[in-house]
């Protein structure tokens, strides 16, 4: 028997480093390459800054690049008007835009490694569901009472009050999606409860417009919230807003051992003792957070949550979530801020519903996505 048969190394071959205590390789996978992740998240980065000056720069009037640098570091403009509209309005909405962004598509990318679904995204546990009913119950408390004091915010759209309701929805019905979970050992019937969690909260949403339809003013106002925007928020909203999306962000990245951890399925996963039950529910709530904060303040926002992470894994080429969360992060940004500009219509008085734009630049991606597993032959579970 050889030396090389009898397990020896040859000559000139590396000695394979042990993997860390408790971790075997294949839950780390491999990376991108570093070369590969600084070009992807340097062109991510000069797209999202590119597309906030955008955003700030362009609208109903157009105000020069030069005068935005000047009003963002404080310089001297030509026209007092414009450092209204871009302090005040432009660039609220730009931090917005970019915040929903970065908070969907981690979030849809935390949820599509936890269901091992590449169709799932923050929305179907439930989330925007409940923020609507939330909504829907403001819009029915209001014409009930023959109160006025709420009108102005539901036309709005931006107040504290409709924020707080949506909220509030989303949390009752991330609550019993949670308590479920604890009894549900396999995600696909966890994802299943959260769409007919769903669907019954819509139903109910259904019920309470039906009741307020005779104030047609109020159930049109929640009718254009339904259909979502980045304009409107203020700097006292983002001061909620900020924190929260950042902090839903940080805890994700904390997350990322965890997540590599279950791109094997959640049985491998306690098999090397990831305590998989606080994994899943914390991953659900760290979701539910950030798409229901999203949802307060911008309405129900489709398709960026699942279309960002498949964006960032083709331009990646890996599953390694610790270059995916901070990819993703940016991306989602670079989305929110081109669907939020689009939906503008830069040089006119229009603007168009923000889900429409994000149907039209998600839907083609999940379309791709079934086609590339079909051919590859993998199976898309419910």
């Amino acid at each position: 028997m050889t030396a090389t048969q009898a397990g020896a190394r040859p000559a000139g071959a590396r000695r394979a480093l042990p993997p860390p205590a408790g971790e075997p390789p294949a839950v780390r996978p491999p990376g991108p390459g570093r070369a590969r992740t600084a070009v992807v998240l340097g062109g991510l980065g000069a797209l999202a800054l590119a597309g906030l000056i955008a955003t700030v720069a362009l609208g109903s009037v157009t105000i020069p690049v030069r005068e935005v640098l000047a009003i963002l570091t404080g310089g001297e403009v030509s026209r007092e008007a414009w450092s209204t509209i871009v302090l005040d309005v432009r660039l609220p909405r730009a931090l917005t835009a970019a915040l929903a962004g970065a908070g969907l598509g981690v979030a849809g990318l935390g949820l599509q490694t936890l269901f091992r679904n590449p169709l799932a995204e923050p929305f179907v546990l439930g989330i925007s569901a409940g923020a609507s009913l939330g909504v829907a119950a403001v819009v029915l408390a209001v014409g009930t009472t023959g109160s006025a004091t709420l009108v102005a915010g539901l036309t709005a759209l931006g107040s504290m009050s409709v924020a707080g309701a949506a909220a509030l929805g989303a949390g009752a019905v991330t609550t019993l999606v949670l308590a479920v979970s604890r009894r549900v050992s396999s995600p696909a019937t966890l994802l299943i409860i959260g769409l007919m969690v769903g669907y019954a909260v819509n139903a109910l949403v259904t019920l309470l417009l039906q009741a307020g339809l005779g104030d047609l003013s109020r159930v049109r106002a929640y009718i254009q919230w339904g259909f979502g925007s980045f304009n409107g928020t203020t700097w006292s909203q983002l001061q909620v807003l900020v924190p929260l999306v950042l902090a839903g962000l940080a805890v994700t990245w904390a997350l990322t051992k965890a997540l590599n951890a279950l791109l094997l399925g959640e049985r491998y996963a306690a098999s090397m003792g990831l305590a998989v039950r606080r994994a899943r529910a914390t991953i659900i709530a760290v979701a539910a957070v950030l798409a229901g904060v999203i949802t307060a303040f911008c309405g129900p926002i489709a398709f960026i949550g699942i279309a960002t992470p498949h964006l960032v894994r083709g331009l990646l080429r890996t599953s390694d979530h610790r270059v995916l969360v901070p990819a993703t992060a940016v991306g989602g940004a670079v989305v929110g801020l081109a669907a939020g500009l689009v939906a503008t219509l830069p040089g006119t008085e229009q603007t168009l519903p923000l889900n429409a734009v994000t149907g039209l630049l998600g839907a083609p991606v999940v379309i791709a996505v079934l086609l590339r597993l079909r051919r590859s032959g993998q199976a898309v579970s419910a």
